[in-house]
C-alpha cells in the first residue's frame, strides 16, 4: 500500500503548523491530514477509539548504549561550537518532500545534521539541532517530534507520523542515549524561536519552514531593539525570503568541517566502497537476463539497487547505467535503452551506507567480455589518465593538480589520435582547452556524506586547497565521443569509457580504495566472461 491517507480527524501534539498557526491537540493541520480527506473510512466511534487504544504490550523502554559514531559526532559539534563562540545556531534535519500528491520521496536528513548528530537513516523527519551558547561553548540539543502514545488518535489516524502507518518513532529518551546528546519535544522549539536574536544563523537550506521562522524572528527583533533605544540609524539588512551574509557562513564552516575524514568516516566509506563492489558484480553475473531485456539499462540498475537496500539505506545517486552511445551522456539516468552485444556499458553508481557515507564508483565493460580494438585503445587511455593522476596524489599538492596530471594524458592521446586542431602543448593552454570536448567534466571531487561533499567550501579550500591526509576524493577521467562528432573517426563514435575510483589520501601518499574491483582491460574481459555465461 502506498502512503495512503485514509483519514478523517487527527491529532497533533501543541505546536506550529507550516502556515505559521498555533495548533492544539485537537487541531489538524492540512498537510497532516492528507490531500485525500474526501474518501476517509478512518473509524471515528467512541467505541473504536476506546478499543483500538487498549489492550498493547508494554514496550521494552530498555535505553540502548551510545552508537559508534556518537563520540565522532560529539568531536565535530565541538570544532562548530568553537568557531562560532557566543552565537545561537540552527541546523535543521529538513522535512518530508512531496513526490506526488499525498506521497513523499523517502526521508533523508541534510547531511551536515547527520553529520553532527550521527542521525543517518533512522533520523526523524523534522529534527533540528541547536546549538545554544553556555560559558564559552554551547548546549547541543535535538528537538524532534516525540512518540505519541497508543491512546491518542494520532497514533492510527495520522498517516504522516502515526505509528499504525510508518510504524514506531523513538523516544526522546531513547535517542538521547542512543545519540548521547540531549533531546526535548519539538514543541519546544517554540522557545528557541521565540529567543531568536540578530546573532542567531541557520543552515538556511536544510528546512524552508525553520529558516522562514528564523528570519521573521530575526527581523522583530531587530525591531524590537531599534523601538526600545531609538535607534533607527542601525537598520538590520536581513530581508524575508532573502540572503543572510552570516548563515552563509554556517553553510561555509559546515561543508569545510567535512573535507578531511575521521577514523569513523572512512571505515564508513570502506564499507559503502565494499558494498558497492558486490553490486557491481551481481550486474556481472545477470548479463544474460541484461541483454535478453528491452530495457536492459534498468536490469542493471535494479540489480544494483537491490545490492543498495540489502548493504545500505539506498543508492548514493540516481545510478547511471549507460550502454552503447547511451555511456557518451555524462548524467545518463533514464536507464531505458537495450544492452547489445558489442557495446560497452558503463555503470557509475554507488551504495549509501545508513549512515549516508556513499561511495562512487565507475566501471566500463564490454558486454561480450570482450574490448574491439577501438574500445580498448579508448580504456587504455583512460585507465592511464586516472592512474597519471593517481600517482602524484599525496599531502601537500594542490587539489586541482590531480585533474591537470589527468588531462595532460587526455589531451596528449587525443592529439595523438588526430582529433585536435593543434599540439597536445598547445591544447593544455587556459586560452584553448580542445582536448576538453572529449572530457567536459572535472576528474576529481571529495566524496563523503553527499556524493558531492563539501560543495560549500571556498575555492582555496577546495579546488585551490592543500591536499591533506584524510582526505577522500574521487579520481574519474573519461572520453566520451558522441555519436554524431565528426571530428572524430566513425569507429570512435559512440564509444564513452569512464573509470572512476574511491581514494583515501595517507600520510605519506594516497590508497585506492576501489582498486578491488577489476580496472584493467585484461582484469575486465576476465571479470565478464568468468561471470557471464
Amino acid at each position: 500500500m502506498a502512503n495512503s491517507t485514509d483519514t478523517s480527524t487527527t491529532t497533533v501534539p501543541d505546536g506550529t503548523a507550516p502556515d505559521g498557526t498555533e495548533t492544539t491537540a485537537t487541531e489538524t493541520t492540512a498537510e497532516e491530514t492528507g490531500r485525500n480527506a474526501n474518501r476517509s473510512t478512518t473509524p471515528s466511534s467512541e467505541g473504536f477509539k476506546h478499543f483500538i487504544g487498549s489492550g498493547w504490550a508494554e514496550r521494552d523502554e530498555t535505553l540502548p548504549p551510545a552508537r559508534e559514531q556518537a563520540a565522532f559526532a560529539a568531536a565535530r559539534r565541538a570544532k562548530v561550537s568553537a568557531a562560532f563562540t557566543g552565537i545561537r545556531l540552527i541546523v535543521p534535519a529538513g522535512d518530508m518532500k512531496q513526490r506526488a500528491n499525498d506521497t513523499e520521496y523517502p526521508f533523508r536528513a541534510h547531511s551536515a545534521f547527520a553529520h553532527l548528530t550521527g542521525w543517518g537513516s533512522d533520523s526523524e523527519p523534522g529534527a533540528v539541532l541547536v546549538f545554544e551558547p553556555a560559558g564559552d561553548g554551547h548546549d547541543a540539543t535535538i528537538y524532534f517530534r516525540e512518540r505519541a502514545g497508543r491512546d491518542s488518535e494520532e497514533f492510527y489516524a495520522n498517516p504522516a507520523i502515526g505509528e499504525f502507518w510508518i510504524g514506531p518513532r523513538p523516544s526522546l529518551a531513547h535517542v538521547a542515549a542512543d545519540l548521547a546528546i540531549a533531546t526535548r519535544g519539538i514543541g519546544d522549539l517554540d522557545h528557541v524561536i521565540d529567543a531568536v536574536d540578530t546573532a542567531t544563523l541557520v543552515l538556511r537550506e536544510a528546512d524552508a519552514a525553520v529558516t522562514e521562522r528564523v528570519d521573521h524572528a530575526r527581523i522583530r527583533f531587530a525591531a524590537e531593539a531599534a523601538l526600545s533605544t531609538n535607534a533607527a540609524d542601525a537598520p538590520f539588512s536581513i530581508e524575508v525570503g532573502g540572503e543572510h551574509e552570516p548563515d552563509a557562513e554556517l553553510a561555509r564552516v559546515l561543508s569545510e568541517l567535512r573535507l578531511v575524514k575521521d577514523e569513523f568516516e572512512v571505515a564508513e566509506l570502506r564499507a559503502a566502497i565494499d558494498a558497492t563492489q558486490r553490486g557491481f558484480t551481481e550486474v556481472i553475473e545477470e548479463l544474460p537476463r541484461i541483454t535478453a531485456e528491452v530495457r536492459g539499462e534498468r536490469v542493471i540498475e535494479g540489480v544494483f539497487a537491490t545490492r543498495a537496500r540489502l548493504d545500505g539505506n539506498d543508492v548514493g545517486y540516481a545510478s547511471i547505467a549507460a550502454a552503447g552511445p547511451h555511456a557518451t551522456i555524462l548524467h545518463w539516468t533514464r536507464n531505458d535503452g537495450p544492452v547489445v552485444p558489442g557495446d560497452l556499458v558503463l555503470l557509475d553508481a554507488g551504495v549509501e551506507r545508513d549512515s549516508y557515507y556513499t561511495a562512487d564508483i565507475t566501471r566500463t565493460f564490454p558486454v561480450n567480455g570482450t574490448f574491439s580494438d577501438v574500445q580498448r585503445k579508448v580504456y587504455e587511455a583512460v585507465l592511464e589518465a586516472a592512474d597519471a593522476a593517481f600517482a602524484i596524489v599525496r599531502p601537500g599538492i594542490v587539489f586541482r593538480e590531480v585533474h591537470a596530471a589527468a588531462m595532460e594524458v587526455i589531451a596528449r592521446k587525443t592529439a595523438e589520435w588526430g582529433f585536435l586542431p593543434v599540439s597536445a602543448e598547445e591544447s593544455l593552454e587556459p586560452e584553448n582547452q580542445f582536448h576538453r570536448r572529449y572530457m567536459v567534466h572535472g576528474t576529481s571531487h571529495h566524496l563523503g556524506l553527499d556524493v558531492h561533499d563539501c560543495a560549500q567550501a571556498r575555492r582555496s579550500m577546495y579546488m585551490d586547497g592543500v591536499v591533506e591526509a584524510g582526505m577522500v576524493f574521487t579520481i574519474e577521467p573519461g572520453l566520451y565521443f558522441q555519436a554524431d562528432d565528426l571530428t572524430v573517426p566513425a569507429e570512435f563514435r559512440g564509444i564513452g569509457v569512464r573509470i572512476e575510483d574511491d581514494i583515501l589520501v595517507t600520510a605519506d601518499g594516497a590508497e585506492n580504495l576501489s582498486a578491488a574491483i577489476p580496472r584493467t582491460a585484461d582484469e575486465v574481459e576476465a571479470w565478464v566472461r568468468g561471470r557471464a555465461s
